[in-house]
């Protein structure tokens, strides 16, 4: 294998590569990134079993060939080349089981990783007749992450709520992603109808990773192809693939009341710039107080050794006064979620979870459960 590239080139693509690699397999090889060298161009790849990556990466192929870098190193010489050096050759010496690297007067030779143990990597297009392929507008598939991938769980104990249930059907996209302890619904209309549709648990690690080749890549489809255990995406000439969660995802229809006491129309921002401010005093697992009462909604936090803040935002409230507590960073992510317009608030009672949904009909809800307070 022998090739030249441009310096930038090989350092944005080597970014994006280099985070689907291993960092805790037993296979050296999955520590690393491959670079396949063909007479149609080259691909750098990376994957750790879960998660695969491909990325094209624009350059002149002089020799064809196939070899694994450690993709930490490799990615670490990239970034500390010459600044005057725009080109980059890179050589695969068998004889000493290495690659030379040159960029201007700098000198690396990196020692190759077992090509054998490197997996084969899917493209999207199966063989199997029940393999679904689509097309989806990228900057709504992607957009639809953003809004519900926080709600997510990061414990891999309960494996079925790392994921984000992903479902497109006729003209319409919906994703839901829980913790048990909060819950993101986001419908996004598509413009276009699909047929067939599709509906899969994808690991919210592997969404939050198409977010940024979409964004590398500026691409506006996304080709996807779901099969019984794995789904494919293709944008901008790069192809992500996972596998699916197995399991039941939970039927998260049966988690939101059927109705609510109070409906409050907010803004989005005023509320979103309180609930920060007085955050900085909920530390140590200290609530956000929600006071409610005529005409008004005071924010409150208080930790022992630390502080206490509150403040006051005027809010359409009519009833019997009542507090409710939330973990401050669930209650942020939901008003971020929903962005700077107005929002409406659905509540019930202080034991009972609420709700905030977009006021503009965004598809948007965010349903939160309460904390228990201390009086």
């Amino acid at each position: 294998m022998k090739l030249s590239t441009a310096s930038a080139d090989l350092l944005a693509q080597l970014q994006s590569v280099s985070r689907v690699a291993s960092t805790r397999s037993a296979v050296q090889a999955l520590s690393g990134v491959q670079l396949a060298a063909t007479s149609t161009g080259v691909e750098l790849r990376a994957t750790d079993m879960e998660i695969a990556l491909r990325v094209p990466l624009a350059a002149e192929v002089a020799r064809e060939g196939t070899v694994v870098l450690p993709a930490r190193l490799l990615l670490d010489v990239a970034r500390s080349l010459p600044k005057g050096a725009e080109r980059v050759e890179l050589e695969l010496r068998p004889e000493q089981q290495d690659v030379e690297v040159i960029a201007g007067s700098a000198k690396f030779h990196l020692r190759t990783l077992r090509a054998e143990d490197f997996p084969p990597l899917p493209g999207v297009g199966g063989t199997d007749a029940d393999d679904t392929v689509v097309e989806l507008p990228a900057q709504a598939f992607v957009d639809t992450i953003e809004m519900v991938s926080k709600s997510a769980s990061r414990d891999e104990t309960r494996p079925i709520l790392t994921g984000i249930l992903v479902s497109a059907s006729g003209s319409e996209l919906r994703m839901v992603a829980t913790d048990s302890y909060r819950l993101s619904v986001k419908e996004t209309a598509l413009g276009v109808a699909l047929d067939p549709g599709f509906e899969a648990n994808v690991p919210a690690r592997a969404l939050d990773e198409l977010r940024s080749v979409v964004g590398t890549t500026g691409a506006d489809l996304i080709r996807i192809g779901v099969r019984s255990n794995q789904v494919v995406f293709e944008v901008g000439g790069a192809v992500l693939s996972s596998r699916l969660i197995d399991g039941q995802f939970p039927n998260y229809r049966q988690l939101i009341p059927d109705g609510y006491e109070h409906q409050l129309r907010i803004s989005g921002e005023e509320l979103g710039d309180v609930v920060k401010r007085i955050s900085l005093m909920a530390q140590k697992n200290a609530p956000l107080r929600l006071s409610f009462s005529e005409g008004e909604l005071t924010v409150s936090a208080q930790t022992p050794d630390v502080g206490e803040a509150s403040e006051p935002v005027p809010v359409p409230f009519a009833g019997e006064p009542f507090e409710i507590g939330f973990n401050p960073e669930f209650l942020r992510d939901g008003l971020d979620s929903v962005g700077s317009d107005d929002l409406i608030l659905k509540l019930i009672s202080p034991l009972r979870p609420g709700l905030i949904e977009g006021a503009d009909e965004s598809g948007f809800l965010y349903l939160i459960m309460p904390i228990r307070l201390n009086v």
